[in-house]
């Protein structure tokens, strides 16, 4: 008689499939932790730049406080940070998602990610107005004589663009894992008894 092959039982595939998805999910999640923490740093980058944004020189003394959507920059920025440190604690604990966590993390991510576009394209058009001017707002060229502080606004305002890129992914990302939770609909046909799945995760 010859002997059974252990490798080859349903056991040993089923253990072996299992460790396969185990690997599989730490991986996804070392990687969504990585791109969860990413951001933070930029946050903490952007914030700090325009923090430290003061300028004076003999036409005066200006600083990012002064203007109200530098401000919303900053306070964006220090929230998103603070939301990416906690979320990437969170995820990076090895427990399972459930659907609660999946539509909190997906619609904070959907959220934050509007809250920094809108703080990034607000700082440019003021920094756009800084640079050129409008003669209809009497909005004089403040660039030409803070030339420091608008470099540091640019700098700031680039890094809170490459945050918007990271969220942005994050929105995709915490999408599919929400949305990957429902079943497929499917279609029925009358008459023919058979259904069909619309499509496959």
């Amino acid at each position: 008689m010859e002997k059974r092959d252990k490798g080859s039982s349903p056991m040993a595939m089923m253990m072996g499939s299992r460790d396969e998805n185990e690997d599989v999910e730490n991986t996804t999640r070392t990687a969504e932790t990585m791109l969860r923490l990413v951001p933070m740093a930029l946050c903490v980058s952007a914030l700090v730049v325009m923090l430290k944004n003061t300028q004076t020189n003999d036409y005066g003394s200006l600083s990012y406080s002064d203007l109200g959507a530098f401000r919303y920059l900053v306070h964006v920025n220090g929230i998103c940070a603070g939301y990416s440190l906690l979320s990437a604690v969170i995820v990076a604990m090895p427990r399972a998602s459930t659907m609660p966590r999946a539509w909190t993390f997906f619609l904070l991510d959907q959220v934050l990610t509007y809250a920094i576009l809108a703080a990034g394209t607000v700082s440019t058009e003021v920094l756009y107005l800084a640079s050129k001017g409008d003669t209809a707002i009497t909005w004089s060229e403040a660039c030409v004589s803070f030339g420091g502080f608008c470099h540091k606004a640019l700098i700031s305002i680039a890094i809170t663009f490459v945050v918007v890129i990271c969220y942005a992914a994050l929105s995709l990302l915490s999408s599919y894992k929400l949305f990957s939770k429902y079943d497929s609909p499917v279609l029925t046909y009358p008459g023919k008894g058979i259904e069909i799945a619309t499509f496959q995760g």
